[in-house]
C-alpha cells in the first residue's frame, strides 16, 4: 500500500434509543478488514452530521428531508409515558392521552414526537433535554411521553412506564447522503435488510467455471438447423413401416 492510499473504514451514526449491536456484529463477521466506528449523536444533530460528512450512514428518527438524504424506514416504536412507580398510572396496563389530562406532561426541547395537540398540562418551562426531563419525572414535577427505547435508555429503579394508545409513534430509519451511496453503504444496507452473504446484492462471489460436456461422438446431440446428419429419418424402431421409406438396403 502506498502512502497516498487510505484504508477503508465505515462510520455509523446513531441516535439515542437505537442499539446497533446486532448489525455491527454482522458487519465485523462479513468485513473483518473494514473497521466500523460508532458515532453517538442527538436526534437533532444527526442530519447535519450526515450532510457534513461526519458519518457514512446513520440510524435516525423520521421524518427525513429527502431533498439530499436517502432513507429506509426500519421499524416503529411504541410510545410510552414515564411515571414514578407510586403514580396511579403504574396500576394500569395502558393509558390514553386523555387519561393524562390532569397531569403536567413535560415536553423537552429535543422531543422527536410529532404532536398535533400535546397531552396534559403544560409545564412552566421546557427541559433542555430528555435526560433533564427524566430527572424532573423522578422529582415528581411531571410526566414524560417518549419512545419506549428512550424510556429503557433512561431506566431508573424509581420510575416505570406504560404504553400510550393514541400517542404519535416514532419511526427509526437508516439514512445516508443521496450522492454518497458508496459500496460500503450498500453493504450495510444489505446487512440491515437481512440479506445473506450470498444474496445477489450482497458481497460479490466469483463466477463458477463452466464445465464442458464430454464429447460422446454425437449421441444425444441435436444437429444444428439446416445441417444434415447423414441419416434418413425413420418412424419408430422398425424401419419405414407406416411412414416415409428409408434408404433401400443393398442385398449381400
Amino acid at each position: 500500500m502506498t502512502g497516498s492510499e487510505v484504508s477503508p473504514s465505515f462510520r455509523l451514526a446513531y441516535v439515542p434509543g437505537v442499539t446497533p449491536t446486532k448489525w455491527v456484529r454482522i458487519w465485523n463477521e462479513r468485513l473483518p478488514g473494514v473497521p466500523l466506528t460508532l458515532i453517538a449523536v442527538s436526534a437533532a444533530e444527526a442530519f447535519d452530521v450526515l450532510r457534513g460528512g461526519g458519518a457514512d450512514a446513520g440510524f435516525v428518527r423520521l421524518p427525513v428531508d429527502r431533498t439530499d438524504l436517502s432513507a429506509i424506514p426500519l421499524y416503529t416504536e411504541t410510545t410510552v409515558v414515564m411515571v414514578p412507580k407510586d403514580h396511579v398510572v403504574a396500576a394500569v396496563d395502558e393509558v390514553s392521552a386523555e387519561d393524562l389530562a390532569d397531569d403536567v406532561v413535560l415536553h423537552p426541547l429535543d422531543d422527536t414526537l410529532d404532536w398535533e395537540r400535546r397531552p396534559g398540562r403544560t409545564a412552566n418551562e421546557r427541559p433542555a433535554t430528555t435526560a433533564d426531563a427524566v430527572e424532573l419525572v423522578a422529582a415528581g414535577v411531571g410526566l414524560l411521553v417518549a419512545p419506549q427505547s428512550i424510556a429503557r435508555l433512561h431506566h431508573r429503579k424509581d420510575l416505570t412506564y406504560r404504553p400510550v394508545s393514541d400517542a404519535p409513534e416514532s419511526r427509526i430509519a437508516l439514512s445516508w447522503p443521496q450522492d454518497e451511496t458508496t459500496e460500503l453503504v450498500e453493504q450495510f444496507i444489505g446487512i440491515v435488510r437481512g440479506r445473506t452473504v450470498n444474496s445477489s446484492r450482497g458481497r460479490p462471489t466469483p463466477a463458477q467455471p463452466k464445465h464442458k460436456r464430454p464429447d460422446t461422438g454425437g449421441g444425444g446431440r441435436k444437429p444444428a438447423a439446416g445441417k444434415s446428419t447423414g441419416k434418413s429419418p425413420r418412424s419408430g424402431s422398425g424401419g419405414s413401416k407406416g411412414g416415409k421409406r428409408g434408404k433401400p438396403r443393398r442385398r449381400s
